[in-house]
């Protein structure tokens, strides 16, 4: 798990790309403190497993259901992404719980500055929005953020000075994908609530069973 504070920018070393995944190199320095072959990191806010490193790079394989649905497949030399070390037990929660496993991207669509803060609009699927709350958690490319406005096509973030400085969304541009973590939570109550409806409508006991058998 994570907290969707961003402990430093890494930038892409290398890429090497298989049919449907890929092999990425990233060099960083804050979160190769104590690494160990094994250990998680989320780049972009995606969860990888560091399979080597050195005292400033390290390795991570990106699998094709990755590629699908993230924005790891645009990454090239020189790209910068947002990298967090996995949370330990005992650790601050500043953010929120973040899994690692995204749920999609969204599009940004616009960028509006508000005096010391910066609002930034994405859209996306239905399939997204409907986990989306205002005032909610989202992680953004792995950043932890408030949902300040949803409708049925799009949500906006209010970007803080700090955020701006220590992560990589604003130096992104218009039509740029990102990736989105939605609140764990709201998924494991939609499937709570689905799979009891499903026991109910898929269940033949009526009457007639219950005579048929003896029970009635």
């Amino acid at each position: 798990m994570f907290t969707g504070l961003i402990e430093e920018i890494g930038v892409i070393q290398s890429v090497l790309k298989g049919p449907k995944s890929a092999k990425i190199v990233i060099k960083a320095n804050k979160v190769l403190k104590g690494v160990a072959l094994g250990d998680s990191i989320a780049t972009n806010g995606v969860c990888l497993t560091v399979t080597e490193f050195t005292t400033n790079t390290f390795s991570g394989d990106v699998m094709a259901e990755t590629i699908r649905k993230s924005n790891l497949k645009a990454l090239v030399p020189g790209s910068k992404v947002n990298l967090e070390r996995a949370l330990k037990l005992g650790d601050r929660l500043g953010g929120h719980l973040v899994s690692g496993h995204i749920d999609g991207t969204g599009i940004i669509k616009d960028f509006k500055k508000e005096d010391n803060a910066i609002w930034v609009s994405i859209s996306t699927s239905s399939n997204i929005l409907k986990y989306i709350v205002q005032k909610g958690s989202i992680a953004i490319d792995g950043i932890s953020l408030t949902v300040a406005y949803v409708d049925s096509t799009s949500f906006k973030v209010s970007i803080i000075p700090h955020t701006k400085a220590n992560t990589t969304l604003l130096i992104k541009n218009i039509g740029d994908k990102v990736n989105l973590e939605c609140d764990i939570i709201g998924k494991y109550v939609e499937k709570l609530l689905s799979f009891k409806e499903k026991s109910i409508t898929e269940s033949h006991i009526d009457m007639n069973f219950l005579k048929q058998h003896g029970f009635a």
